[in-house]
């Protein structure tokens, strides 16, 4: 069914402000309504063309109101939020992710006009262990890192989403499980990571990660938006890098750190305000994480632009990172950690 009046939460954020600018410009669409606690960036509000920005807290039953009385036909909850950034406050984040996932999925069934729903969810659902799938399907269990952490919120949030399936079948859901967000100019968790100097890792691990660039995964929102394309799909770019290759990639230095201390690096990070590395930040540096895409290539109808490759070059080069040190200089640091270990472990025996 075609979209005429669409809403979009989390417009304040990166990935929901700029699918408002471009529904907001697609005459396809009769009316394009924008509804977040915050205004989205100057830029957003200067391009969003016949959008219109509304500030309203999904958390709010109110959030019913805005849907029945501009008569909306299409959600699309951009408004979760999974691996923030920066330290931020987790009781709010997670009233947001699940209480807010509630309010809007409730006001979604009372209204007879809703037909489509369009989520951003997270291949975090998967977790991350020694005993997880090379490759993670749509149809793998969903078993976050953490009781309590940000992924447990989107297993939850999907659980809803389910829900309201079962209850309003006329209604089109689209549930796209996005891996680890890079671009040029997107703030991301691993955005921060590897733009740090020295880039702290899990000794003895070199986990596999997959990346997904913004433009591709505002690609899959926008045509889910668009058109009719019901069902869960993994959204990631093709092949993958380890992390010691992305750090390389990136001209960082690594500084593997035993396991043990890993949650006290974390927590030095959060105190810095450098990078917010939750439990389930911490796994995914164990143990990697991969997802299958051929659903989204056959049954969703798109291939990604950027593989996990290109899309973390991309980064690189739209973040303007330069070298830590030059190659005589990372051989002299690389010489001293194998001597310093060397005799570590001869102290030992």
């Amino acid at each position: 069914m075609p979209s005429k009046v669409v809403l979009v939460t989390g417009v304040s954020g990166e990935l929901g402000g700029r699918l408002l600018t471009r529904l907001g410009n697609n005459e396809r669409i009769d009316r394009v309504i924008g509804v977040d606690t915050s205004a989205p960036g100057r830029e957003v509000l200067r391009r969003m063309g016949r959008a219109e920005f509304v500030r309203a807290d999904i958390r709010n039953p109110l959030i019913a109101k805005v849907i029945s009385s501009a008569e909306v036909d299409t959600v699309v909850h951009a408004a979760t939020t999974v691996h923030p950034a920066g330290p931020g406050r987790r009781s709010v984040i997670k009233e947001s992710n699940v209480i807010g996932t509630m309010r809007l999925l409730a006001a979604c069934q009372r209204s007879p006009r809703v037909r489509k729903l369009v989520v951003k969810s997270t291949a975090a659902v998967y977790g991350a262990s020694a005993r997880s799938p090379a490759v993670f399907t749509e149809d793998s269990p969903l078993i976050p890192t953490s009781t309590s952490g940000y992924a447990k919120d989107a297993v939850e949030m999907e659980g809803y989403v389910r829900g309201l399936a079962r209850r309003r079948p006329d209604i089109t859901v689209t549930m796209a499980r996005f891996g680890n967000l890079v671009g040029p100019d997107v703030d991301t968790v691993l955005a921060r990571y590897f733009a740090l100097p020295v880039v702290p890792t899990v000794l003895g691990y070199d986990a596999r990660i997959q990346l997904v660039h913004a433009t591709d995964a505002l690609a899959v929102l926008e045509l889910a938006t668009l058109e009719d394309r019901p069902g869960v799909f993994n959204v990631a770019g093709d092949g993958v890098l380890t992390l010691s290759q992305a750090i390389r990639r990136a001209g960082r230095v690594e500084l593997p750190v035993p396991r043990a201390a890993v949650p006290s690096v974390g927590r030095a990070l959060r105190r810095a305000r450098l990078v917010d590395f939750s439990a389930d930040q911490v796994r995914l540096l164990n143990f990697g994480r991969v997802v299958d895409t051929t659903r989204l290539k056959t049954e969703f109808g798109y291939l990604p632009r950027w593989s996990t490759r290109e899309a973390f070059d991309d980064y690189v080069r739209g973040r303007g990172l330069r070298p830590v040190l030059d190659g005589h200089g990372l051989s002299r640091l690389a010489t001293k950690v194998m001597v310093a270990a060397a005799t570590g472990q001869a102290a030992d025996r």
